[in-house]
């Protein structure tokens, strides 16, 4: 697969014309922190029919014998991953805050529960999640324990009967400050002095409104302003057995967490491509239009230069999303020396892309009104959320010390 089908050129169309006209004209309101995104979100939804398709597939689901993501209707949640990046890639275009937002309710915390969750799981927490009913927050990361994510990972969880007694903190957590629904991971603690690092994780699916669950106010951050960032306080809270994802301690958490940090950083990768996307076509847009010494800047050299590294740039990133389709389709796994490259080369990308849209547009570029200033800011975080670039040199480096260059 070397481009979209004419349906999906189609419904790109669709969606661009949606975000133009509906999210576009409240990015300024939602980066001032003025308005939320969610009530957006649940109009996208019904605008495309999406919560209807979700609800369709949760009600051909009979059964929990299969194994999780095996059934048709998990088959069906997966949807084409060609029409999710497409929505991703002209949502980016307009506000990566707002596909942040998004694809943080529900893509990580939605999905982790399509993925590993029962019947009973998926219909109770997964289904309201994602039909925009609710809001949901993927929680990981710790203060102190960013790129040591698993081994440092301080927050417990104590049987206490049948339940579990949570205790810990997470933070930089997208939605945190607004969710309805957390999915936290936590250690078991086996018995009194085992040692913490070695401990199995879990995840628990914790409501808001649990007695001694408490949340920041959202962050005060450099970029995806759209996007609520905050902490996530745990204080002895008592969490059902009904609520441990898969309700069964024998599969650790680990594991899942490491599937959706792989999917976290595979799932980037759209994102870059919409914003490299916008900048290059409002640099070629500018260029042509901006004049400096009687003629267009765009017959200087210079800013050719910038433009046609930003197209490179944007072939590159467009290959690698369609290997990645290529894989889905063949469902060959994709490694996670190549996914930390296919990251690490498209972070990078996108914020270099941005930074040279803002230097074409000189003093302008600078300014918000021009839109790539924006984008340049939400851009980095891509080369630090799910990993920052040097975790991902040093994954790639790991593996192939290890296993060699597989061809």
């Amino acid at each position: 697969m070397f481009d979209f089908t004419d349906e999906q050129k189609m419904a790109r169309k669709m969606v661009r014309s949606w975000a133009e006209k509906e999210l576009a004209p409240h990015v300024a309101k939602m980066e001032r922190g003025e308005i939320l995104p969610y009530d957006i979100m649940r109009k996208m939804l019904k605008t495309f029919g999406m919560d209807e398709m979700v609800k369709a597939s949760f009600a051909k689901m009979k059964d929990d014998q299969a194994a999780p993501g095996s059934g048709t209707a998990d088959r069906n949640l997966g949807a084409d991953p060609a029409m999710s990046a497409i929505v991703a890639i002209e949502l980016s275009r307009v506000c990566p805050g707002f596909t942040l937002a998004f694809g943080a309710s529900l893509g990580l915390a939605g999905g982790a529960i399509v993925a590993k969750g029962t019947l009973a799981q998926k219909h109770k927490y997964a289904l309201p999640i994602l039909t925009g009913e609710k809001i949901g927050a993927w929680s990981m990361t710790e203060p102190g324990a960013g790129s040591d994510a698993f081994g440092s990972m301080r927050t417990t969880a104590r049987r206490d009967g049948t339940d579990y007694i949570l205790n810990g903190q997470k933070t930089f957590i997208t939605n945190a400050p607004f969710a309805d629904t957390y999915v936290v991971y936590a250690k078991i603690q086996e018995h009194t002095g085992d040692d913490i690092r070695h401990r199995p994780i879990h995840a628990f699916i914790v409501e808001n409104g649990a007695p001694g669950l408490s949340r920041s106010k959202p962050m005060d951050k450099m970029g995806m302003h759209s996007s609520p960032t905050g902490e996530v306080f745990l204080a002895d809270v008592r969490v059902p057995r009904e609520q441990l994802l898969g309700e069964q301690e024998k599969d650790p958490s680990r594991e899942q967490a490491r599937d959706v940090f792989h999917g976290e950083r595979t799932g980037m990768v759209p994102m870059c491509l919409g914003i490299v996307e916008r900048c290059l076509t409002d640099s070629i847009n500018y260029a042509k239009q901006r004049e400096a010494w009687g003629k267009p800047i765009a017959e200087y050299q210079l800013i050719q230069d910038k433009i046609a590294r930003m197209y490179v740039h944007r072939e590159n990133i467009r290959n690698l999303l369609f290997k990645q389709f290529e894989k889905v389709h063949k469902k060959a796994p994709i490694g996670q020396a190549e996914a930390s490259a296919t990251k690490l080369y498209c972070g990078r990308a996108a914020t270099e892309c941005a930074l040279e849209a803002i230097q074409i547009m000189g003093g302008n570029g600078y300014m918000r009104e021009y839109h790539v200033e924006m984008l340049m800011r939400d851009a980095k975080l891509l080369q630090i959320g799910g990993g920052t670039d040097e975790i991902q040199i040093v994954t790639i480096a790991r593996h192939l010390l290890k296993d060699g260059l597989v061809e």
